[in-house]
This record gives structure tokens, C-alpha cells and sequence, in this order.
């Protein structure tokens, strides 16, 4: 009988054991995926994937190693213990390495408070090659559309263990559902693409595929005949679908492990102002249903509701054990990992406090100005926070998109222009991140 991933994490601790470890750790992970893609009417691709991953990290003293392997075999695993016990003994000393202590390790979780896992039936193949149909079709009869690029379903299920042999014990499974579609329209040179799609941890709150094609169609179509912007100073308004980058590159500059390498532009900024005074910056990683929430992290902490920006302010600093103990301070319980990997600090769900008006508004209010749509490439310089990326989107003459454009470069510092961001009111609260589209004053606009 095959072993649940619970058994397969106490069976790798006890093989460590015996091999000599001093102190381990283990993650397991179980799955299966199933992913559909139609193209004109007929199926183009269909892949499902199933497997178990085994991860082992084992400690002697201050030296650590971490391996990994697919075979759940009794034999694997004894070989697996002797050779992470073998690689750690010639492993260079990290003096801030080890496992959390027992007072630190998460207790008394309410998973089902989470809704991780939709307990409904995985869907058939047939139920989405249906769906992906449906959103090919209705991308292709939105007027205009040349051809539906790729139209596609998918259902992830997977289930994920980690123990450690200072008692912790525990594991959740996941659920994942998804319709995506990108319609490309014109012919030749003039052709412009662009998408929609939908991912949830239930199949109930998907949105429909026949809206996600229309959408994508009709974002298509909207790109024709685009033209070069001129080149100058403009305010430049972040779509919703694209603002979360600018709070990503504030999260990465906020990260333990690059305060700590002394490698961020906000290494110095502690207690400093970052946004408006208006604005928070909220991890929340229990809401439920949510992709990006989890009742413990990689190094089996409990996770916590924090604000990383109170009224503009940054308050702390994003934080795994080994970063934290670098920088004398404590574990903000956001050690991420995977099966083969070692723990790093990383966020989970963020929410940026939403502004009064909707993004008609600030369309209205920027005169002359860019709506970025779409980012192409990046150019961020972690130490100073000088930013620099390709963009395209629409051109806003008095207060109106006025026509599309593309092959323009936005550029400014990150720190200047965080402290004069807008935001809408249109940010989707089911995201992991939920970020509103977002004005920025005065940013360098390269074009013709």
C-alpha cells in the first residue's frame, strides 16, 4: 500500500536518524494535474501528471544538507539518509542554520477555516476540454480577432506533509481550477494579442469561460493600430492587472534575506515613510480560499496577520529563521521551500489599501498621460531602486483613452515613485494579491 505523506516524512526522519543526523527535517508533497488545450475546435494538447516528492535536510552541528528524490522506496530512502548525513559532515559551518526551537513550532490550527481543498469531485477531461472550448469560441467571434492563440483548462489536487525531530507534525492539501484564453487580432505586422483567465481554489467560484474568451477577444481587438507615444514626463496609471508588480518590487526590497545580504534599496528605511500616509501594506495568509494562504510556513511556524507598511511606514522586515537570526531579530513565520530546497523568506496573501475612486476617475483626472496594460522585460537595480521597464497600454488625451499604444519604456526610482502612488478602487478581492490599479505621478516615458 503506498504510504501517506505523513508515514513518508517520520520514515525519512527516522532513516536520518539512524544514519547519524543530529536534527532533520522533511517535506513531502503529493499530487496529481490534469491540464487540457484546444485549438480550433479540436483538442490540441492533454497532459496529466501524477507523483510524490520526497525532501530531506539533515543537521550535524552547524553544517546542513538538503536532498530530494521522486522514489518512495524503503531502500531510496536509507540511501537518501546516508547521503545527506554524508554531505553534511563535508559541508561548510553556518552559524545560522538549525531548526526552529519546540517553543516556536505552530499548535492548534483550524485548516478548515482556510478552505484550502475543494471537496468536489476532480473534474473530467471532458468537462474541460468543454470549458476551454467555450472560451476558444467565444474569443473568436469577437469582431476582429484574427485567430484564438491558445484557449485551456486545468485541476491541480496536491497534498503536502512537513515534520521535523523536534515534534512538528503537520500538513494540508490543496485544490486549484483554471480557465485561460489569449485571442490575437489583425494580420501581419499589425498583430496585436493580449488575454484573460480565472484561477481558484474551488470550481464554484470560477468565473464562466465564455466570459474569459469575450474578454480576451475583446482586450485584443482594443490594441489594434498602435502607435509610439512621445517621448517626456507624464503620469503613468498601472493597471489593476499589472499594479502588483510595483508592491512586488517594494516586498523584494523588504525581504530578510536581501536586508541581510545588505542588498536593497530599503536597507536603511526601518521606521522610514515608503507610501502615502493613507496607505497599508496587509499580509493576511488566512483567507480563505485564497491560493496564497497556509496555517504554517516552510520551517513549520505559525503564520501570522502582520502589517509589513502602517500608514506608510515600514514596520518590519520579512523574515525565515536563518534570516532573522542574521539579523538578531525574529521569525515573521515566512520561511517558504520546496521539496528540494532549503527555507527562504517569502510573502504571502498582500493586501494594499484600496483609494476612493475608480480608475474612470483617475483616467479623467491624469490629462495626458499612459495606462499601462502590459510590462515587457525589467530593469530594477536592487540597491537603488532605479526602475526601468517596457510597457504598452493606451494614451490618455484630456481625460480619455485617445488609442493604444507599445514600444515604450517607463522609467524612475522606486522610492520616489511608491511615495506618490494613487490607488483605485477596482482591486480583486480574490487574489492572492490585492492591489488596485495605481497612478504614479511625473514617471520618464522613452517613445518615439
Amino acid at each position: 500500500m503506498t504510504q501517506s505523506p505523513q508515514a513518508l516524512c517520520h520514515a525519512l526522519i527516522d532513516a536520518a536518524k539512524r544514519a547519524g543526523a543530529e536534527a532533520v527535517d522533511t517535506m513531502v508533497a503529493e499530487g496529481s494535474s490534469l491540464s487540457i488545450e484546444v485549438r480550433e475546435g479540436k483538442l490540441e494538447h492533454a497532459e496529466r501528471s501524477e507523483g510524490t516528492d520526497l525532501g530531506l535536510r539533515v543537521f550535524i552541528g552547524k553544517r546542513q544538507a538538503q536532498v530530494s528524490s521522486s522514489d518512495s522506496r524503503a531502500e531510496t530512502i536509507e540511501a537518501m539518509a546516508e547521503r545527506a548525513v554524508a554531505m553534511a559532515r563535508e559541508a561548510p559551518e553556518d552559524p545560522y542554520t538549525g531548526l526552529a526551537g519546540a517553543d516556536q513550532l505552530a499548535q492548534n490550527w483550524d485548516l478548515a477555516a482556510l478552505e484550502l481543498h475543494d471537496p468536489s469531485d476532480e473534474p473530467a477531461p471532458k468537462t474541460l476540454q468543454r470549458d476551454a472550448l467555450e472560451a476558444e469560441a467565444a474569443c473568436a467571434a469577437i469582431d476582429g480577432i484574427s485567430q484564438v492563440q491558445a484557449a485551456g483548462a486545468s485541476y491541480g489536487h496536491h497534498a503536502i506533509h512537513l515534520a521535523t525531530s523536534n515534534g512538528f507534525s503537520g500538513g494540508y492539501q490543496r485544490t486549484g481550477r483554471s480557465i485561460s484564453c489569449t485571442g490575437i487580432a489583425g494580420t501581419g505586422a499589425g498583430m496585436e494579442r493580449d488575454y484573460d483567465g480565472d484561477s481558484r481554489t474551488f470550481q464554484s467560484d470560477l468565473r464562466g469561460a465564455a466570459d474569459i474568451g469575450r474578454i480576451a477577444g475583446e482586450r485584443a481587438v482594443a490594441r489594434l493600430e498602435a502607435r509610439r507615444p512621445q517621448t517626456g514626463s507624464y503620469p503613468v496609471l498601472f493597471d489593476e492587472r499589472v499594479s502588483s508588480s510595483l508592491i512586488g518590487h517594494l516586498l523584494a526590497a523588504s525581504n530578510g534575506a536581501a536586508i541581510a545580504r545588505g542588498s536593497s534599496w530599503l536597507k536603511d528605511g526601518l521606521g522610514e515613510l515608503i507610501l502615502p500616509e493613507t496607505l497599508s501594506v496587509i499580509e493576511d495568509p488566512h483567507r480563505p480560499r485564497i491560493s496564497g494562504s497556509r496555517p504554517f510556513d516552510g520551517e513549520g511556524l505559525a503564520t501570522q496577520k502582520r502589517a509589513i507598511i502602517q500608514d506608510g511606514v515600514l514596520t518590519g522586515w520579512t523574515l525565515d529563521l536563518a534570516s532573522a537570526r542574521k539579523l538578531d531579530m525574529q521569525s515573521t513565520g515566512n520561511a517558504a521551500r520546496g521539496v528540494g530546497s532549503i527555507p527562504s523568506p517569502s510573502n504571502w496573501n498582500i493586501e494594499l489599501t484600496s483609494g476612493q475612486q475608480s480608475r474612470a476617475d483617475l483616467i479623467a483626472e491624469m490629462g495626458t498621460g499612459l495606462l499601462v496594460t502590459s510590462l515587457i522585460g525589467s530593469t530594477i537595480n536592487p540597491n537603488t531602486g532605479d526602475y526601468s521597464r517596457g510597457a504598452s497600454g493606451y494614451w490618455i488625451e484630456n481625460g480619455e483613452i485617445a488609442y493604444p499604444v507599445n514600444e515604450c519604456t517607463i522609467a524612475g526610482n522606486l522610492r520616489d515613485m511608491l511615495k506618490r502612488i494613487i490607488p483605485a478602487n477596482d482591486a480583486r478581492n480574490y487574489l492572492s494579491r490585492v492591489v488596485p490599479s495605481l497612478l504614479v505621478e511625473g514617471m520618464t516615458l522613452a517613445g518615439s
